[in-house]
């Protein structure tokens, strides 16, 4: 697979993983494989109901705080969905959401340099 074909792979994995864990999947979603990390950006995910609450300072809190909450008691599943595109070792995954811009970022740091390897095969 080349590294735009893996990017792609898992972008429907996450998009997946966050319809099947989180509730719903993103309108626009795009990984970017840099080195040794994953980066990916997901637009549109929060439910028209999660805008409402995201409209004041409690419910910006309340939203962030069940979202980390639901992702990081489901990141097991999450790096098992990103495994069955490439078998990497991942070290972590780190996740945040801007309510402001409706955006999330998931970065995973990997043990070794993914985009390197899939250049060379």
């Amino acid at each position: 697979m080349t590294k735009g074909q893996t990017e792609a792979k898992l972008s429907e994995a996450v998009s997946r993983f966050e319809i099947e864990f989180m509730g719903r999947g993103p309108k626009q979603i795009r990984t970017l494989i840099v080195q040794d990390l994953i980066i990916i950006r997901l637009k549109g995910f929060l439910s028209q109901s999660e805008q409402l609450l995201a409209e004041n300072n409690q419910g910006v809190e309340l939203l962030k705080k069940v979202r980390t909450t639901l992702f990081e008691t489901s990141k097991s599943y999450l790096e098992t969905f990103i495994r069955e595109v490439v078998d990497v070792d991942i070290i972590s995954i780190h996740s945040d959401v801007s309510t402001r811009t409706a955006e999330k970022i998931i970065v995973l740091t990997l043990r070794e340099n993914l985009e390197e390897q899939l250049i060379r095969s």
